[in-house]
């Protein structure tokens, strides 16, 4: 190369400009790298977005959590380094402030102890004026909105309020909102939920569901519809129109169902069995319709699924105690 530039004799202005040039590529070659959508705990990059970028191409989007590495290495080594070394070395964050940052609705940015941004929860709370508990579409109990919205924001993003105060057992003095009905479903839990009125016509014999009422229902619509305007939940006893039975034995029950028997109302019911239960804790003893205390409701199913027959709560808590 340099023998040619002496035969050539280059002026020193294009000289000049080879030079600019030359440092003008080896710039561009350094700057390319990879792009990765998150850095670790570990400082390394995670997640390969694109190879062969500059890092004012890979932090142009201003997503918190990006990051970019210089090294234009092989893929054999990326792959070293991702399986082995828990990430990539040399991981730049493209955000190292709050600045700028959007984390969209209900949270914000804020420095963590490692000095990086993160997107934190924090509804908004400004605008609840229902100081007291509230009552979940999960069917569990937050001390107000704010700690619901808090709960929905880290992990349930379909968690909403059905009614004001704490859960309930029954649909007394639950006041749910707007044109919705208070139903208290099979586990004895009271819900707000929108009556459907109207169904669909029934185009199919296999629609049809017996109800634990004893009652033929044109279709899952028609039953949820009769649960509604009753305000109680009427469970499906079985598949198909009811049959006049004498035991069990009379009841086709689909798999994964044992059919047990109610004496009470000399019915029967097919139920799931064969769930394993968890360790029951202390407050979660049931007193059954056979007047025995099980640990758990689900302790109580599987008794109820060796013995054959059905059994329902009478009350949370020891039948000793009332």
């Amino acid at each position: 190369m340099l023998r040619m530039l002496r035969k050539h004799q280059l002026r020193p202005g294009v000289l000049l400009l080879l030079v600019w040039l030359c440092h003008f590529l080896q710039d561009q070659k350094v700057q390319a790298g990879n792009c990765w959508l998150q850095q670790g705990r570990n400082g390394r990059c995670q997640v390969l977005y694109m190879p062969g970028m500059s890092r004012e191409e890979c932090c142009r989007s201003g997503r918190l959590g990006t990051s970019w590495s210089e090294e234009d290495v092989p893929n054999s080594t990326l792959f070293r380094w991702m399986i082995f070394n828990g990430g990539a070395p040399n991981c730049i964050l493209c955000k190292e402030t709050c600045d700028n940052v959007d984390c969209g609705p209900g949270k914000r940015c804020k420095m963590s102890k490692r000095s990086r941004p993160r997107c934190v929860c924090a509804p908004d709370c400004s605008n609840v004026t229902w100081k007291g508990p509230v009552c979940g579409s999960d069917g569990k109990t937050y001390k107000d909105e704010c700690a619901l919205l808090k709960a929905k924001c880290k992990s349930h993003p379909d968690l909403d309020i059905q009614y004001q105060g704490k859960c309930k057992k029954t649909c007394r003095d639950v006041l749910c909102p707007g044109s919705s009905t208070c139903v208290v479903d099979q586990t004895n839990n009271a819900y707000c939920v929108t009556c459907n009125r109207i169904c669909p016509e029934v185009t199919s014999p296999e629609q049809y569901l017996c109800g634990n009422d004893g009652i033929i229902y044109a279709s899952a619509c028609h039953l949820r519809r009769a649960t509604c305007l009753q305000g109680r939940s009427i469970g499906v006893a079985y598949e198909g129109k009811c049959v006049k039975a004498k035991s069990c034995n009379d009841i086709h029950c689909s798999a994964g169902k044992k059919c047990l028997w109610d004496a009470r109302m000399n019915r029967g019911r097919c139920s799931v069995c064969g769930e394993p239960c968890p360790e029951s804790r202390s407050d979660e003893s049931v007193c059954a319709s056979d007047n025995s205390t099980y640990p758990s409701e689900c302790s109580m199913k599987q008794a109820a699924c060796a013995m054959g027959v059905l059994l329902e709560v009478k009350y949370s808590g020891s039948c000793n105690c009332k």
